[in-house]
């Protein structure tokens, strides 16, 4: 497997290659992963996002699985990285990990189909889908808030290609403690089916990101909780969550609320649409 990672060196965005227990960088520079700065592994156009595609997640919220998936988007000004920190504005309560794999676009793609769709992956990574529950009364269901919110879309550490998914498992660490835990096999829609499915009607283009679910058991986390999302051949994505600097401003939009939505989906007890 080859894994590539983007690091901030000398104020300027830098691909490098994992070699071994070192990054390299084309010129011949070198710096130890645990001391690089490193940015997101793509500059996507979109950020696409499947909802509800692990059958333990449907489980534990007491749903039945739609025929076809239903996807929303996280705006790119969401991106995060490896070792970025997340922010948790004040008010809100209920700021929810949800670790997955992500597929990374190679070319443009329209009118896949899935027999070919595999050809459309440059690679593979990780990421951690936090979600602001606080808002699910806004929006009307579309999440815009919830998901959408800047820091909330931490991606990496690093794009490794020549993976594929199969009975890889990937896990969630809240603090050290493993909190979601899955096989990949266990996705309702797997790769192909997604890419297929949304370039019927968009055009997907390079880099562009597609978050593929959570398993079960997403919760809330704290101000400074350390939450880690790994994988078998993708490495560790490691984020600490802290509490925005200012209040949310009350003079537009909507507050947080403590709905039965937000309760619902926060604790894994139900879904509540």
């Amino acid at each position: 497997m080859n894994e590539t990672r983007r690091i901030l060196l000398d104020g300027a965005p830098v691909e490098m290659v994992l070699d071994g227990e070192m990054l390299l960088a084309q010129d011949g520079r070198r710096v130890k992963p645990d001391e690089a700065i490193h940015l997101p592994p793509s500059t996507p156009s979109k950020i696409l996002c499947v909802h509800l595609n692990y059958q333990s997640r449907l489980d534990e919220l007491k749903t039945d699985g739609p025929p076809a998936p239903h996807y929303f988007l996280k705006p790119p000004s969401a991106l995060n990285s490896h070792r970025g920190v997340v922010i948790r504005p004040r008010g809100c309560r209920y700021l929810n990990y949800e670790g997955e794999v992500v597929i990374v676009i190679c070319r443009r793609a329209r009118n896949v189909p899935m027999t070919e769709a595999l050809d459309y992956v440059l690679g593979y990574t990780l990421a951690n889908d936090f979600a602001l529950h606080d808002f699910r009364h806004a929006d009307r269901g579309a999440m815009l808030r919830v998901k959408g919110a800047d820091t909330l879309a931490p991606v990496g550490p690093g794009l490794v290609t020549d993976w594929t998914p199969g009975d890889q498992v990937l896990r969630t660490r809240v603090n050290g403690i493993i909190v979601q835990e899955s096989s990949l096999r266990a996705m309702v829609f797997p790769v192909a089916y997604l890419i297929a499915d949304l370039s019927r009607t968009m055009t997907l283009e390079p880099g562009d990101l597609i978050f593929t679910g959570t398993p079960a058991n997403s919760r809330p986390v704290e101000p400074g909780d350390v939450v880690t999302v790994e994988c078998d051949g993708l490495g560790t994505l490691e984020n600490r969550i802290a509490e925005g600097e200012h209040d949310l401003l009350d003079e537009a939009g909507w507050m947080p609320e403590s709905t039965d939505k937000a309760l619902g989906v926060a604790l894994g007890e139900q879904l509540r649409e």
